[in-house]
C-alpha cells in the first residue's frame, strides 16, 4: 500500500477542472445554440438550423458510456492519473477544434461532418473521465473529508454555471448584435480551453492513488454490486434531470415569461453561485452526519419546492424573483448530489472503481441527460402547463429515493477491500 500524500490546492483544482469544462461547454453551447446553427447548419428555416445544432450537442452523449467502458476500466488497470491525463488532452482538443472550425460558409460540408466528429470525441472522454477522477479525489482524500473532496466534483459544475454566466453576460455588454452572433461563441469557448494546458502540467504531477488502499483485487461485480449500479443510476437520472431542469430555468423566463433574453446569463450566474455553496456544504456534512440523510433530506425538500418555485416565478416573473428561484434551486439540486456520488464511490471495490462509476455516471447523464431538453419541450407542448418541467423533476426525484432508500451509509465506514 503506498503512502498517501496530501494534495496541494492547485493539485485538486488540475484534477477537478475536467468537470468544470465539461459543464462550462454544455452552457456555452446551449447559450449559443442559434449561432452556432447559423455557423455551420445555415438555412432559410430557422427552426432546422437550431434543431441540427442541437443534434449535433446531443451526439456527444452517445459516446459517453463507450468513454466509461473503455477509459474508467483502464484507469483501474494502468492507474487514475494516466486516465485522466488522456481523457482531458482529448476533451481540450476537441473543444479548440470546434472553436476554431470554419463554418459552412467557408468550407462547406465538411464544417459540420467536422463538428460532429468533434462532438463525439467530447463525448467519449467527458464519458471516461468522471469514473477515474472521482475515484482519484476519494483516495486521496482524508479518510474525514471524502465527502467533502467528491462534493468538488458537484461544486466545479456550479463554478462552470457562474463561469458561463459571467463570460456570456460580459460578451453580450462588449460586443455589438452582429459580432455576439458572428464569433462571440467562439471566443467564449477559448475561454474555456485556456485552461487546459495549465490544468495538464499539473495533473502530470499528480500522485497516483490507484494502489493507496490495500486489499484482494476483484474481477468483477457481485450480484448486490451490479443492484447497486442500478440504485446508483435512478439516483444520479433524478440528480442529472434535476441539474438540467434547474438549468432550464433561464430559458422558461426568455421564451415562457417574456423576460430579456441577458437575464438568463443572471440566472445561470446565480445558479452557479449558490451551487456551489451547497455542494460544498453538502460534502462537509455528510462527514459528519452520514451520506443517507443528506441526499435524502435534500431530495425531499426539493420535492416539495420544486412546483411551487415555478409557480412563483411564472405568477410574479421579475429579475429578482428569477434570480432567486435560480439560486434556490441550484443549491438544492446541489446539496444532494455529493453525497450521491460519495456512497456510490465508497461502496465499489478499488479494483473496479474507476470503471464502475464511470459506466453508471455516463449511462444516467446519456439516457437522461441527453433527452432531458427534448423530454422537457415535449412535455410542456402536450400539456399546455409551463411548470411540466417542474412535475417531470418531481417524477425524477420520487425515483431516486427508491434507490437512496435502499442505500446503506458509507460515511462512517472503511471502504469495501
Amino acid at each position: 500500500m503506498q503512502q498517501q500524500r496530501t494534495l496541494t490546492i492547485g493539485q485538486i483544482g488540475a484534477v477537478i477542472a475536467g468537470n468544470a469544462l465539461e459543464f462550462y461547454d454544455f452552457l456555452t453551447f446551449s447559450f449559443f445554440a442559434v449561432q452556432i446553427g447559423q455557423a455551420f447548419f445555415p438555412s432559410t428555416d430557422s427552426t432546422f438550423s437550431l434543431l441540427a445544432t442541437l443534434a449535433t450537442f446531443g451526439v456527444g452523449f452517445l459516446t459517453r458510456p463507450l468513454g466509461g467502458a473503455l477509459i474508467g476500466p483502464l484507469g483501474d488497470r494502468i492507474g487514475r492519473k494516466p486516465a485522466m491525463l488522456f481523457c482531458f488532452a482529448l476533451m481540450g482538443g476537441s473543444m479548440l477544434g470546434l472553436a476554431v472550425t470554419p463554418g459552412y460558409a467557408q468550407i462547406g460540408m465538411a464544417a459540420p461532418i467536422i463538428a460532429v466528429l468533434l462532438r463525439l470525441a467530447q463525448g467519449f472522454a467527458l464519458g471516461g473521465e468522471v469514473g477515474p477522477a472521482t475515484a482519484f479525489l476519494l483516495e486521496a482524500a482524508p479518510a474525514h473529508r471524502r465527502g467533502l473532496y467528491v462534493s468538488l466534483q458537484h461544486a466545479t459544475q456550479y463554478a462552470a454555471n457562474l463561469a458561463s454566466g459571467l463570460v456570456g453576460l460580459t460578451l453580450a455588454n462588449l460586443l455589438s448584435d452582429a459580432q455576439f452572433g458572428s464569433w462571440g461563441w467562439r471566443i467564449a469557448m477559448l475561454v474555456g480551453v485556456a485552461v487546459v494546458p495549465f490544468a495538464l502540467i499539473i495533473r502530470r504531477r499528480l500522485p497516483e492513488t490507484l494502489h493507496i488502499e490495500s486489499g484482494p483485487r476483484v474481477a468483477r461485480l457481485s450480484r448486490p454490486q451490479l443492484i447497486l449500479g442500478l440504485m446508483g443510476i435512478a439516483m444520479l437520472a433524478s440528480n442529472t434531470i434535476s441539474t438540467y431542469v434547474t438549468n432550464y430555468i433561464g430559458v422558461f423566463a426568455i421564451h415562457t415569461l417574456g423576460m430579456p433574453a441577458r437575464l438568463a446569463f443572471a440566472a445561470t450566474a446565480a445558479t452557479g453561485l449558490c451551487g456551489m455553496i451547497g455542494a460544498l456544504f453538502s460534502g462537509w456534512l455528510s462527514d459528519r452526519i452520514g451520506r443517507r440523510q443528506v441526499m435524502i433530506g435534500g431530495t425531499l425538500i426539493l420535492l416539495a419546492l420544486g412546483v411551487p418555485f415555478y409557480l412563483a416565478l411564472t405568477h410574479w416573473p421579475s429579475l429578482y424573483g428569477l434570480v432567486a428561484v435560480s439560486g434556490a434551486m441550484g443549491a438544492l439540486v446541489a446539496f444532494y448530489g455529493p453525497a450521491i456520488l460519495a456512497s456510490l464511490t465508497e461502496t465499489l471495490p478499488p479494483s473496479l472503481r474507476a470503471g464502475s462509476v464511470g459506466i453508471i455516471y455516463a449511462l444516467a447523464i446519456s439516457i437522461f441527460g441527453g433527452t432531458a431538453q427534448f423530454v422537457i419541450t415535449w412535455l410542456i407542448a402536450v400539456t399546455g402547463s409551463p411548470i411540466a418541467p417542474a412535475w417531470y423533476m418531481s417524477v425524477a426525484l420520487l425515483v431516486g429515493l427508491l434507490g437512496m432508500a435502499r442505500m446503506g451509509e458509507t460515511a462512517p465506514v472503511k471502504l469495501h477491500r
